[in-house]
């Protein structure tokens, strides 16, 4: 299985962290957040992964190239210019392209969410994309009808919504966890929406969620779930992880 990893961010809001380091290589629990991704990955059972690189590359790709993970791992090279994430999944589509779904999720998320199971939903579902989601406090939701298909999103704090006109009331508002799966077919609809330039993939899910089946994906089981990205749960990682090495003393 195919998956990739976003972690050409410049990682602002771990400053000063990331001040002389890659996002993707400040460490969680004494070990850098890229292998912790690829770790989890290859035990979900994905083989191929392909991670894009723009702030401090070269220590990402010299940190790749150091460690054998037991997949094989390509570079999409943007250090001429960060491409956000649906431009980076542009960039990468030649690599991503095939007969089966691919995986998407970003370095600085931290799950021990059964990836596998969720690659397996969204084939069951007929689904062009399927994003992983939660019932969190965020300002910004994904709005899903009962069935779990994504109609749209909204602002809370400023009141805006997309598509223009939807009523987020009628919907579940759902907070978007950085992992998602995408069926090859979408990719030819993204070039067209994107081009070559660097734009962010949720607005992309929201202007053709009406007509390509997107879901949500809520495991009904608990599972464990950060977003590193950030110094306070940054931290908070740093105690889970230390709390169960704890346990298995």
């Amino acid at each position: 299985m195919k998956a990739m990893i976003f972690a050409a961010g410049l990682g602002t809001r771990l400053r000063p962290l990331t001040d002389h380091c890659p996002k993707a290589l400040v460490e969680v629990g004494g070990v850098p957040m890229l292998e912790r991704v690829i770790t989890h990955l290859r035990e979900c059972g994905f083989d191929r992964i392909i991670v894009n690189v723009h702030h401090y590359a070269d220590m990402v790709i010299d940190f790749l190239k150091k460690n054998d993970f037991g997949v094989e791992i390509a570079v999409s090279d943007e250090r001429e210019r960060l491409l956000d994430t649906g431009g980076a999944i542009v960039k990468a589509a030649g690599w991503l392209d095939g007969d089966e779904p691919f995986l998407v999720h970003n370095a600085d998320i931290l799950t021990g969410l059964d990836l596998r199971q969720m690659m397996e939903r969204h084939v069951a579902l007929g689904a062009t994309a399927t994003l992983l989601t939660s019932v969190r406090d965020s300002s910004r939701y994904l709005l899903f009808d009962e069935a779990g298909r994504m109609h749209g999103w909204t602002n809370v704090k400023s009141g805006e919504c997309l598509p223009v006109g939807i009523d987020p009331e009628s919907y579940s508002k759902l907070a978007f966890g950085g992992i998602h799966v995408m069926s090859p077919s979408i990719l030819k609809r993204l070039a067209g929406y994107g081009g070559s330039d660097a734009f962010p993939i949720v607005p992309f899910y929201v202007s053709c969620c009406n007509e390509s089946p997107i879901y949500s994906y809520m495991p009904k089981s608990e599972y464990m779930w950060f977003d590193i990205g950030k110094p306070a749960t940054l931290a908070a990682a740093e105690s889970y992880i230390s709390a169960r090495k704890s346990d298995k003393k």
